[in-house]
């Protein structure tokens, strides 16, 4: 595909429309939009945009769909597939003046905000009225609503309440070509047409641009209990978690670190008191909530029960708040700990949660074959492996011819275990190369063709998801 250089004519137009102090091309601006948190991947745009409303979206990309400028949809670069990466050059749309929250329907357990709202700040906003928003991704303090959408976004708490798509209601979006739509409608129900809500969700910014989401919100949990579980054998561990969910009991959190996970993330924050015994191989952090205390006690010692069958040593209660806010903060900090120690890359595989021992020693296996070291943790309990496979002493010739073969085993082994290719950072730019694991060729045309009806120019976030 053949795409159009921004020109000075073009840059005039962008600054009639958001205002010049909204169209940066500077040095400082160009490092800054030109990566994500994927790896060490370095991408720079032409120049970055930050519009303040959907009209203004809306002229910028009817503008690039007709001159052919590609445009590259960005959030806070929280992103672990490289999809805010503008490969191609063009445009970054810098969604982070979109930041509003716009209302709060109190009677209807509703909240309609901008795709640049911060996480936690909704998560905050709805807490102070008894309200929760349960999806939270470890980059919840910095990541954006908007990002958390093309993602799909999880974390810890989806086991029990679900992933971002369960909470998305309707949106307004901005198509390539300029047109502005709403996908749905501001009910629980909807059997009205093809559901464009869904397709939105989890699209990586490949189809349109959101503006405006409306999402449903449930009861704030008013209690919650923590336990940190040391086990002898990380498989072992792995094989703990579907006993939980088989004792009909659903935890709010069930996350798996193995041991140098925790290792690593103690080194780096070393302010986290934690200790860890030698002959411990991993641990899983298990969270129960809900509203009355006698029962939150007794699923917590069914749960002890459970896994005492599963060669445990002495598990740790958090006694406080505090406690349990050190404990989360250990399990939050993993992804940087790792980052912090070498080179990496993070394969975010996903399988039924039974076949979560059978996937950690097919990557240990698979591993020692190609000669890499992986650093494997969690969200144990929907079977949500994140495998970060360390560079170490490894050449850059095995590193960079020899891994994707190992990789592309990992994946195939995931398909075999009835799993994917990924649980909730999305395909993005690195993982399409492998997308012929997952999918049939008429299920990659189907998917190919609904991006070329959205996308006729293949202007908006071009090669993602599709080699």
């Amino acid at each position: 595909m053949e795409y159009a250089k921004v020109t000075a004519e073009h840059l005039n137009t962008f600054e009639s429309i958001v205002g010049a102090d909204n169209v940066l091309s500077d040095a400082d601006a160009m490092e800054q939009y030109s990566r994500d948190e994927t790896e060490d991947l370095v991408y720079s745009p032409e120049i970055v945009l930050k519009p303040q409303s959907s009209e203004q979206i809306a002229a910028i990309l009817t503008l690039c769909n007709k001159e052919h400028i590609p445009v590259t949809p960005r959030g806070a670069g929280t992103g672990l597939s490289g999809g805010a990466l503008p490969i191609y050059g063009g445009i970054v749309l810098a969604t982070e003046k979109l930041n509003k929250i716009i209302e709060l329907d109190e009677k209807n357990l509703q909240i309609t905000v901008e795709p640049g709202v911060i996480t936690q700040v909704l998560q905050e906003a709805v807490v102070e009225k008894g309200l929760f928003y349960p999806p939270d991704p470890s980059s919840k303090g910095s990541c954006f609503i908007g990002g958390n959408i093309a993602e799909n976004a999880g974390g810890p708490k989806a086991v029990k309440y679900g992933v971002t798509s369960d909470y998305v209601l309707n949106m307004e979006v901005v198509l390539p070509t300029g047109e502005i739509i709403w996908t749905g409608a501001n009910v629980l129900k909807n059997s009205t047409g093809y559901n464009l809500t869904q397709l939105i969700v989890g699209s990586e910014g490949t189809l349109g641009v959101v503006t405006k989401i409306v999402l449903r919100l449930i009861p704030y949990p008013g209690r919650t209990m923590l336990m940190l579980v040391p086990f002898f054998s990380a498989e072992k561990a792995c094989e703990a978690v579907s006993a939980v969910f088989r004792a009909g009991i659903t935890p709010s959190a069930l996350e798996f670190m193995e041991r140098d996970a925790i290792d690593w993330t103690l080194k780096f924050v070393p302010d986290i008191s934690v200790t860890v015994k030698d002959d411990i191989k991993a641990h899983l952090l298990v969270e129960v909530d809900g509203n009355h205390e006698e029962v939150l006690l007794a699923e917590c010692e069914k749960i002890s029960e459970i896994m005492e069958g599963y060669e445990c040593d002495e598990i740790l209660v958090a006694e406080s708040a505090r406690e349990q806010d050190e404990l989360w903060r250990l399990r939050r900090l993993v992804a940087e700990a790792v980052k912090s120690n070498s080179v990496y890359k993070e394969e975010d595989t996903v399988v039924p949660r039974a076949e979560l021992a059978n996937l950690l020693k097919g990557v240990k296996d698979i591993g020692t074959r190609y000669g890499f070291k992986s650093v494997c943790y969690g969200h144990a309990g929907d079977g949500n492996l994140h495998v970060n496979i360390i560079k170490g002493d490894m050449t850059d010739e095995k590193w960079n011819n020899d891994l994707p073969k190992g990789i592309r085993e990992i994946f195939e082994l995931c398909v075999s275990l009835k799993g994917t290719l990924s649980g909730e950072h999305g395909i993005g730019l690195v993982q399409k190369g492998y997308m012929d694991i997952a999918f049939n060729e008429k299920e990659l045309e189907i998917q190919q063709e609904i991006k070329r009806l959205f996308d006729p120019n293949s202007i908006l976030n071009p090669g993602k998801i599709f080699t």
